[in-house]
């Protein structure tokens, strides 16, 4: 049976690395510092930097950027900076081609769809919001980021599945990553591998794989575009 709900990763599954890491993150690493100096005062950014500690809140955050760590307060503030570039015509979300058709195609015929990315829920709405193929966020009935859990973490994905009201069964999980893949399938959730040559993704032998989003519709009998 095909699933009910499709749960979706962003970086490496529906949006090609080159863009998270060569676009979007120096942009936020240039518009920290001014942040921390003129912004503090700002509710959502009070509230992140509240979650930063040390001495030097900068370094901290810088540190966490060259080490690729999924702090929230981190991913948060990135949001931020990146819900401004997109608002003023710096930023656009890049997704790959076979992406935009098929969600339209699965949100059409019913299907739920959501997002789990270790980018904060902001900067997830603003991507889709503001993507190449136009304003996707109404298609999405929800968005998750680390504040649900890690994402290598079973715990995280049967917390989604409660709050889907769905059993784990009926919810469909597209990551690139296989420990994420592995996180979900032990919380009960069916898993399907993307692995885009342009992102050199290394294939999974324990879990189903598809090159794009029309081969995960074929495999597990979702529609497809017309």
């Amino acid at each position: 049976m095909p699933p009910a709900a499709v749960l979706i990763d962003v970086e490496g599954t529906t949006t090609p690395i080159r863009f998270v890491h060569d676009v979007l993150f120096p942009y936020a690493r240039a518009g920290l510092p001014g942040l921390l100096v003129t912004r503090t005062d700002e509710p959502d950014v009070a509230a992140a930097l509240a979650e930063v500690f040390g001495p030097d809140k900068l370094a901290t955050l810088l540190a966490w950027m060259d080490g690729d760590v999924k702090a929230t307060p981190l991913k948060a503030l990135q949001g931020i900076l990146w819900r401004d570039g997109y608002a003023a015509g710096d930023l656009c979300g890049e997704l790959y081609p076979d992406v935009a058709p098929c969600l339209r195609r699965w949100c059409a015929a019913g299907l739920r769809l959501c997002i789990y990315s270790s980018g904060s829920v902001e900067a997830q709405r603003q991507l889709f919001g503001h993507s190449v193929a136009g304003d996707l966020v109404p298609l999405f009935t929800g968005f998750f980021d680390t504040r649900i859990g890690a994402k290598r973490e079973a715990q995280s994905y049967a917390t989604i599945a409660q709050g889907l009201f769905l059993p784990g069964s009926e919810i469909l999980f597209l990551s690139d990553i296989e420990a994420e893949l592995d996180a979900a399938i032990s919380a009960g959730l069916r898993t399907c591998q993307l692995v885009r040559a342009n992102d050199a993704t290394i294939a999974s032998e324990r879990h189903p794989t598809a090159e794009d989003f029309q081969a995960v519709a074929r495999q597990f009998g979702l529609p497809t575009p017309q």
